[in-house]
């Protein structure tokens, strides 16, 4: 009998994830849960070259795991450096004139795919860095909800991670097959 585990990306005893504590402050848990995701999409584009990166779902879906690291990137500048820090900064990918250049511009470049990988790299440093030395009371204002607190932006994050992962699970597995974690 086949194992349901047997297309996963590594091994249940060599997973390089580390699970958020379990016993923490409220900082370091959210922390560990937002580290554990981000591992998550590591793993889903390991081994990949920059074509298979950049590969389209399905026509007309623009949506590629290459883009999803470019769309986190700017998920978390957004919210960290120009929402929460209030750093004059504008997104790395996307603008009022290219929505979709988060999607747009992740081609099977290898150039493009480093420079998205350090950029992404980059702002998880930030937000660890601020989240590690910022007031829990701290907030940013939205036109819809009000003010956000720096808990509802961490936990926005992970939700934001967790939603675009289920996506990475099927990009990838349509690319070779690989499934689960």
């Amino acid at each position: 009998m086949a194992s349901r585990f047997a297309d996963m990306f590594v091994d249940l005893n060599d997973d390089p994830r580390v699970d958020a504590p379990g016993q923490a402050d409220e900082r370091s848990t959210l922390l560990g849960f937002l580290r554990w995701q981000r591992a998550t999409l590591e793993l889903k584009c390991a081994g990949l070259t920059p074509a298979d990166l950049a590969r389209r779902s399905l026509e007309p879906s623009k949506l590629s795991l290459l883009g999803l690291v470019r769309h986190l990137t700017d998920v978390e500048r957004g919210w960290f450096r120009g929402g929460l820090a209030q750093e004059d900064t504008a997104s790395l990918y996307s603008s009022r004139e290219d929505p979709d250049g988060d999607f747009d511009g992740a081609v099977p470049d290898p150039e493009v795919v480093a420079a998205a990988w350090a950029a992404w790299r980059e702002e998880a440093e930030y937000t660890d860095r601020f989240v590690r030395s910022a007031d829990f009371g701290l907030s940013v204002p939205d036109e819809w909800r009000g003010p956000l607190s720096l808990r509802w932006v961490l936990i926005h994050c992970v939700e934001e991670y967790a939603r675009h992962l289920g996506h990475a699970d099927v990009l990838r597995e349509r690319i070779d097959g690989r499934v689960g974690q």
